[in-house]
């Protein structure tokens, strides 16, 4: 049964789908009609320990690092315009693979170079994320109805073990600083 979130709203995939083992997670989105430039947003994928942080670089899924060495995680690529219908860019999960220490994976959106550019999230919309299988179809959609016209980066939502039960969160937090704040909150780089 389809579902459609709100900031804040949990859904429990493996309560839903007791058989589910491997999801697609697709991310979309639209640039104004207005912005002045090309966009290039990028999805990622955060793998997390129990201190809230990657343990180690391969932990942190984009565009330079595509998987996950458990296989557990993979980006299919990254896509540089976000032309065309569809999600503009997807992240496989494979729930019985996720190593044990990962507590949590967090699902990110980004605009490369967005300083550089004077971008921000303020010329985006129609972002999305939702999550499918191919037996079931699409499960739930998380559209990020806010306006982040200040912010380069948002974590779409969380998903994470509980009970022995996969769920998400959607969460619609917004960032400055772009995909290299959150590298630095979630540990991939160590502050100077």
């Amino acid at each position: 049964m389809f579902v459609n979130l709100i900031t804040g709203q949990e859904y429990s995939l493996t309560k839903e789908n007791p058989s589910l083992e491997k999801i697609f997670v697709g991310l979309g989105w639209d640039v104004s009609d207005d912005a002045q430039s090309v966009y290039d947003l990028d999805a990622s994928a955060f793998l997390l320990d129990a201190t809230g942080r990657v343990s180690a670089a391969p932990d942190f899924i984009y565009y330079n690092n595509l998987e996950h060495p458990s296989g557990a995680v993979v980006h299919t690529g990254d896509n540089r315009t976000g032309e065309g219908e569809g999600d503009d860019e997807a992240i496989t999960v494979d729930l019985a693979a996720v190593p044990e220490n990962i507590e949590k994976i967090l699902f990110t959106v980004s605009i490369y170079e967005a300083d550089e550019r004077g971008q921000t999230f303020g010329q985006v919309k129609n972002a999305y994320i939702r999550f499918y299988d191919e037996e079931e179809g699409e499960l739930f959609r998380f559209d990020l109805g806010e306006d982040f016209s200040n912010e380069t980066a948002v974590v779409f939502g969380e998903l994470y073990k509980k009970d022995g039960e996969w769920k998400f969160n959607a969460l619609g937090q917004g960032y400055q600083g772009g995909l290299v704040s959150l590298s630095l909150r979630y540990g991939v780089f160590k502050k100077k």
